[in-house]
């Protein structure tokens, strides 16, 4: 009992020793998180920047954060600036969205062309004779033979890797609008898009077989998860980028 309660004072002390510290990194993540909206030293042009609170909250323990840009709609092209539009950043309020005039963040086709090209590989495996090819044909009503000869038809892998990559620039367009970027982003970003695919032809869909349903469902889930992860994660990162 007496060890008990030893424990409970103990962490009651370690809890209120560190709340400040949590109160006031807390204080300093809300300060400086948010877009803001600058002119942009190098061009003079409206751009929208986002300080990177959560850097600044984890080195602000001592009152001086190490304050640093973590986004800006001129990025990526130019994510190797200066940040000399900082000092305009700290002294501006939170951006509104449509506040002012800034294009959407540019499309960057090798990253689209990646996740497509993952798309189209997952679902040959997925397909394939090591897999649920053999499900697929019973659900399809195709024998071995007819199935043998599509396999060196050119249409339907065109088709397929033509559906992978619309629905790739698809995700991309949507992290452009928003002017989102990262793993995560681009997982939802997809799933959002796949979602309203599944909802428009719904009618179609659910009248399919039991099993061919099934089989198409697990490839469409892995491969929106394979899209969106290649397309936000490497969205800013392939990028050619002026000298």
């Amino acid at each position: 009992m007496l060890i008990l309660i030893w424990l409970v004072l103990c962490l009651a002390a370690v809890f209120f020793m560190l709340l400040p510290l949590a109160l006031w990194r807390r204080e300093i993540f809300s300060r400086y998180s948010g877009s803001r909206s600058v002119a942009c030293p190098e061009n003079r042009q409206p751009a929208v920047v986002s300080i990177d609170a959560r850097h600044a909250a984890a080195t602000g323990a001592d009152g001086c954060p190490d304050l640093c840009l973590s986004d800006c709609t001129r990025w990526p092209e130019r994510s190797n600036c200066g940040q000399s539009c900082m000092s305009q950043a700290l002294q501006a309020g939170p951006y509104t969205p449509g506040e002012i005039k800034v294009g959407t963040k540019r499309i960057y086709h090798l990253p689209i062309v990646l996740a497509a090209f993952a798309a189209w590989c997952l679902g040959a495996v997925w397909h394939s004779q090591y897999l649920f090819r053999t499900r697929w044909m019973d659900a399809v009503g195709l024998t071995h033979a007819q199935v043998k000869q599509m396999v060196w038809w050119l249409s339907p892998h065109l088709l397929t890797a033509a559906v992978c990559l619309l629905f790739a620039y698809g995700v991309a367009w949507l992290l452009a609008v928003r002017h989102r970027k990262g793993v995560l982003q681009g997982v939802l970003m997809s799933v959002l898009l796949s979602g309203a695919v599944v909802a428009t032809g719904w009618f179609g869909i659910a009248r399919l077989p039991h099993d061919l349903l099934a089989i198409e469902a697990g490839y469409a889930v892995l491969a929106t998860f394979t899209v969106g992860a290649i397309v936000g994660g490497l969205y800013d990162k392939l990028v050619m980028r002026p000298q």
